[in-house]
């Protein structure tokens, strides 16, 4: 009987091979994730295209189809000329500094042109450069608007001037809430003040617009939000980069619809249009996004659009709220939620119902999910998320214990047959079917299963590939420390410790293991498995090594003491 186990380990590394690539034909982006820089300009781009992204004003109503709501830009605002750019270099920019943020508003529109998160520096080499995600500059652009639509009156749009009273604003110690107010006024008597109030140790901006109706009639228009983004060079994909293999896009969450995603390369093919009273909209990257969470309880369009498509394209996606009635002499305030940070999953659901859905783990979401909540557990009594996968590898192993004993039981005991499986190789000699026929007798008589081997692995399978997602696409574990050598589980183990030490494992494994009936070729290809499992580990996330070279580790401790236990038995 020849040993199935190598053909079985080799079919296993080819499913986990053909669900990466089906994986990278589903997620993987077709334009490279974002290099986040310090380097970029803090003033705005004097050659920033127009782009006229304004829609009318239009009114929504419960009943009226989702088909029929503008998803793309038809014209200006009453009162700007299409030819308006959206950007000017003179425009002057305000500074907010908070104890996680690092914001620079435009007056051009009050848009938020510039964003640094300050606890997240790009390199940990360089811990001053810090990750940008808002960006002003056209190379990467990058920005949060949102604005006013009058119908009847003035109303101020991303394409009109504010005016602020100051500069620059931080928080300061002991002071828990930040409001930076710009204001605008209009000749026909309508007054806007756009207020921003940020929050100690928050990444979600409230953002307010206050108008006064001063003028002689009823003031009629829509509140929109809009994130827009050019399209950043295709730089493709690489296996020692798992990063860019992330969704990078724009999203549209309703609750009817939930999660709606769409690629750059999709906007044009595949529009967003979507009609709820709660939702929000984002664009998505690794690890971090940025997201208008419109005010609930009104029933908002949401929908994407491609500005310049011929030229340099742009996308954007979109919320428009229904229109609302002023009357003269009244006032009416516009409530809205920036959220500009990490993709932290327990605070995620707090700023809006399912935000946390962008963190994704893909088809893998069902296993990644609960190892996620396992690992934060650990990390919560430990402090580290070295020691959480550790401790994530033992509650694994137990769990499996009495399945993994029983197949480790079964291979001692067929190790204790390989003298008697010789014997009958050298009597049959060539005769292979009556070697078989014999061989799987004297594994009945024997109650030994052949194949039990192969399931502890089928088993870790899934676990692996799931947690190699919650390594790719949690925050929470970027450039988290370990020990020692290991300042970095969500990069290669600089010093390919880990995966040296899985290939040794591996080896005194397979010298507990038995292979009767196993061919000279078959038994080199197992011999070079240690070699090529320490390749390919090489170049993945040492916090992925770390949990399967732990797993490995306490396997061969427990298949040694069970062989020895079963061989002292006899």
């Amino acid at each position: 009987m020849v040993n199935m186990r190598p053909i079985l380990l080799i079919l296993l590394v080819f499913l986990g091979y053909s669900l990466w690539l089906k994986w990278q034909q589903d997620y993987h982006p077709e334009v490279d994730t974002i290099t986040s820089s310090e380097s970029a300009p803090l003033a705005m781009d004097a050659d920033l295209p127009p782009a006229n992204t304004v829609p009318a004003a239009t009114q929504t109503t419960q009943n009226k189809p989702a088909a029929d709501l503008p998803t793309a830009p038809q014209g200006a605002s009453p009162d700007v000329s299409p030819s308006e750019p959206t950007f000017q270099a003179a425009s002057p920019t305000i500074s907010i500094t908070t104890d996680v943020l690092k914001i620079e508003i435009d007056l051009l529109g009050g848009t938020v042109s510039n964003a640094w998160l300050l606890e997240y520096p790009i390199e940990q080499k360089n811990p001053v450069s810090k990750v940008q995600i808002l960006n002003s500059n056209s190379n990467g652009l990058f920005i949060a608007q949102s604005g006013l639509l009058g119908g009847n009156h003035s109303a101020p749009t991303h394409n009109d001037r504010f005016e602020a009273v100051q500069r620059e604003y931080a928080l300061q110690a002991g002071q828990d809430e930040l409001r930076v107010p710009l204001s605008w006024e209009s000749a026909d008597g309508i007054k806007v003040t756009k207020t921003f109030i940020f929050k100690r140790n928050a990444y979600d901006i409230e953002v307010r617009h206050y108008l006064s109706n001063n003028s002689a009639g009823v003031w009629q228009g829509n509140a929109y939000q809009q994130l827009q983004r050019a399209r950043l060079a295709d730089g493709g994909s690489s296996f020692t980069d798992p990063g860019s293999y992330s969704f990078l896009g724009a999203a549209v969450y309703t609750p009817e619809e939930k999660l709606e995603k769409v690629k750059f390369s999709n906007f044009s093919d595949d529009p967003i249009k979507l009609q709820s009273d709660q939702g929000w909209i984002a664009m998505i990257q690794h690890y971090f996004l940025s997201a208008w969470v419109p005010q609930p309880g009104q029933v908002v369009n949401y929908s994407t659009a491609v500005v310049d498509p011929s030229g340099w394209p742009r996308y954007l996606v979109r919320a428009v709220a229904p229109a609302v009635s002023v009357p003269a002499g009244g006032q009416h305030e516009f409530i809205d939620q920036l959220y500009v940070g990490p993709k932290l999953q327990e605070k995620l659901d707090e700023v809006a119902p399912g935000l946390s859905l962008t963190v994704d783990y893909g088809i893998f979401t069902i296993m990644s999910k609960p190892l996620f909540w396992l690992l934060s557990l650990f990390h919560g009594l430990v402090a580290n998320w070295g020691f959480a996968i550790i401790l994530l590898t033992l509650t694994v192993k137990l769990a499996f214990f009495k399945l993994t004993e029983a197949q480790y039981k079964s291979m001692a005991r067929m190790r204790k047959l390989q003298p008697r499986i010789e014997k009958m190789k050298a009597r049959y000699g060539d005769d292979r079917q009556r070697l078989s026929q014999e061989t799987m007798k004297l594994y009945k008589k024997e109650k030994v299963n052949p194949l039990g081997g192969c399931l502890p692995m089928l088993i870790q399978i899934p676990v692996f590939i799931a947690l190699y997602w919650v390594l790719l696409e949690s925050v929470e574990l970027r450039q988290a420390p370990f020990m020692l050598w290991i300042t970095n589980l969500s990069d290669k183990d600089p010093y390919f410790i880990l995966p040296v030490l899985n290939g040794i494992f591996m080896v005194l494994t397979q010298r507990l293991s038995p292979t009767p009936g196993m061919d000279p070729m078959q038994r080199k290809i197992m011999q070079a498995m240690p070699i090529a499992f320490s390749v390919l580990f090489a170049f993945f996330p040492a916090g992925l090594v770390l949990y399967w070279a732990t797993n490995a580790g306490l396997s061969l401790l427990q298949q040694w003491y069970i062989t020895r236990k079963i061989a002292a038995a006899d």
